[in-house]
């Protein structure tokens, strides 16, 4: 009796081993290639004092090096295949499309979603081409786009969609979920797993948060408003970027006032946009049952930490095989090339064509002036010019602004760049690409009220710094 007594309890405790394996492993593998700083600038291994990455934008700059020149091509190609599919599905409606669940919602898209991908495929070629107007094809307007960014997306949404299950199928989500849930819920009405979003925006990019926000959307565990709350909140530019907009503006030494100051004004908009029109009229409704959604809720006589690893644990021993996992990834790849690609290529190079060849944004930024003054930033007129295109890319502002003699200004204009959160040449875009139920003037009316919020915390601190 003793004897079999031992064995079981050997057998339970390797089973246990194993399931708890099962989970940290990949998912520690996961939280290392997206989350986890390195030390690794410019090609090379650097101390953390000088600047620092994640694995995931190591991989990226590898795969970017190796095929530099062709990467715009396979854009091209990329977004033209994906025209050329959504047309013959909305013409034929073929049965092998319409019958196939994943292809069907690939390709057979509202009329909207299709003109938007004709546009996105008529900018694309008209600049790799550079056909037609100069307007288009320019190297600050489709060739910043073209060249520039989708390049990078490409690639990213290659290695996300391959590696993000890694975050999303073996219980990390659920493990931190039930953890944070104490301090996501309370502070932001938001499940504990939003953390991970946050940190994987603000470490890696903000486009990482928007694809796992989008994932989780999509796999019933956000509802509407959830997702589009952490999309438009949390989905912050990654620190590194950070740093390329304040040396934009030539106040690299002030970079770590630069990060307070974001995280600061990052919070406040968490905590007050969302109690705004038009978040707060999304419905908070899940887009797919799930009976998991709940996890995060604590049992009657269990402890935290015990309930986060149990929910873990019981997560990864649903985790899929290989060949799952990879099909799944496969189908995640495909999913953000041909339902994002376009849209980004289409509405980043409408924005930057509207920043970069009318004075819109300048009229835009004028009912700004007064509040600037009142603010007492110096050279209040050519800031305010800066304020709003920062919706069509949150790049643009910094390289406008660079030029203004007042380094506090300068400073307001580099944190109010990244505070905005919302432009549409990446972030904005890419959601709009997304199932996530925010549209263009909502994303518009959000901008704004993180722009008001923002500007006068960072004002208030730039008087402090300068």
């Amino acid at each position: 009796m003793d004897i079999k007594t031992h064995a079981s309890d050997k057998t339970l405790s390797s089973n246990s081993i194993g399931k708890f394996l099962r989970f940290f492993i990949p998912s520690m593998l996961g939280l290392f290639i997206f989350v986890f700083p390195i030390p690794y600038i410019d090609g090379k291994f650097v101390s953390y004092a000088d600047g620092f990455t994640i694995p995931i934008a190591v991989l990226k700059d590898i795969i970017q090096g190796y095929l530099h020149d062709f990467l715009p091509l396979l854009v091209v190609i990329s977004i033209m295949t994906t025209l050329v599919g959504s047309l013959y599905t909305k013409i034929f409606k073929p049965d092998f499309i319409v019958n196939n669940r994943f292809l069907n919602n690939l390709l057979n898209v509202k009329t909207s979603w299709l003109m938007l991908r004709i546009l996105g495929a008529f900018f694309a070629v008209a600049t790799y081409f550079q056909y037609g107007s100069e307007m288009i094809y320019s190297d600050s307007i489709g060739g910043l786009v073209l060249y520039e960014l989708m390049p990078i997306l490409f690639i990213v949404f290659f290695l996300a969609g391959l590696l993000l299950p890694l975050l999303l199928d073996f219980g990390l989500l659920e493990f931190v979920g039930v953890l944070l849930s104490k301090v996501m819920r309370p502070l932001f009405g938001l499940p504990g797993r939003s953390s991970v979003d946050c940190l994987a925006s603000w470490l890696g990019d903000g486009t990482i948060g928007v694809l796992l926000t989008d994932k989780q959307l999509q796999s019933g565990f956000y509802t509407k408003r959830e997702a589009a709350i952490i999309a438009t909140s949390f989905s912050a530019v990654s620190v590194t970027f950070c740093l390329v907009v304040i040396s934009q503006v030539k106040l690299e030494s002030y970079f770590l006032n630069m990060i307070g100051v974001v995280a600061l004004c990052g919070i406040v908009c968490a905590l007050v946009v969302p109690k705004l029109f038009p978040l707060s009229r999304i419905a908070d409704t899940y887009i797919v049952d799930n009976n998991d959604a709940n996890s995060e809720a604590i049992p009657e006589g269990k402890k935290l930490f015990s309930h986060s690893l149990d929910m873990a644990v019981e997560k990864a021993e649903k985790s899929p095989s290989v060949g799952t996992f990879l099909n799944d990834g496969l189908k995640n790849i495909l999913d953000m090339w041909i339902g994002i690609l376009p849209v980004v290529m289409a509405i980043g190079t409408l924005g930057l064509i509207v920043a970069e060849e009318t004075p819109v944004f300048d009229y835009l930024g004028m009912p700004f002036i007064p509040f600037l003054e009142l603010l007492n930033i110096p050279f209040a007129q050519e800031m305010s010019k800066t304020i709003m295109v920062g919706f069509a890319d949150m790049f643009l502002p910094a390289i406008i602004g660079s030029s203004i003699e007042s380094e506090l200004t300068r400073f307001v204009i580099a944190c109010l760049s990244v505070s905005q959160l919302i432009y549409m040449s990446e972030v904005g875009g890419l959601i709009l690409g997304t199932k996530i139920p925010v549209s263009f003037f909502q994303l518009l009316i959000i901008f704004l009220l993180r722009t008001l919020i923002s500007l006068p915390i960072i004002a208030l601190c730039a008087h402090m710094i300068f």
